[in-house]
């Protein structure tokens, strides 16, 4: 079974991703920051990441970065409803630091899903 881990400070949204991302038949593994999302990542290597950017303890960018450097390979989905900048601000930084795709909140689930299979279904 394909392992997703979610990194999301809402507990609202991250909560019905999870939802939604199980009834796709997923395993979802979840985090409500970046340090603990990074910390979970070293325990279970998900097959993918989905992270938010904009965050109170460690921010997705950081995040990004960590992940990177422990797999550069594993895909890295980013989301963002922005904070201090417009969300697609923070999107073009997570790009450039390898996250594989972005989304701005609220995002379109069938957008989302086909991403997620597109990521999956390439060798990185």
């Amino acid at each position: 079974m394909t392992t997703i881990l979610i990194i999301d400070d809402e507990d609202l949204f991250r909560a019905m991703l999870k939802h939604m991302l199980e009834a796709e038949g997923y395993d979802i593994l979840e985090a409500s920051e970046g340090g603990q999302g990074v910390r979970i990542f070293d325990e279970k290597h998900p097959d993918l990441v989905i992270t938010d950017i904009v965050m109170p303890d460690q921010e997705g960018i950081q995040t990004i970065r960590e992940i990177r450097q422990k797999d550069p390979r594993v895909p890295i989905i980013a989301i963002s409803g922005g904070g201090y900048l417009a969300s697609s601000e923070y999107l073009v930084a997570a790009e450039a630091l390898g996250a594989i795709r972005s989304f701005s909140k609220p995002f379109d689930r069938h957008e989302l899903f086909a991403a997620i299979q597109e990521v999956l279904n390439t060798d990185a």
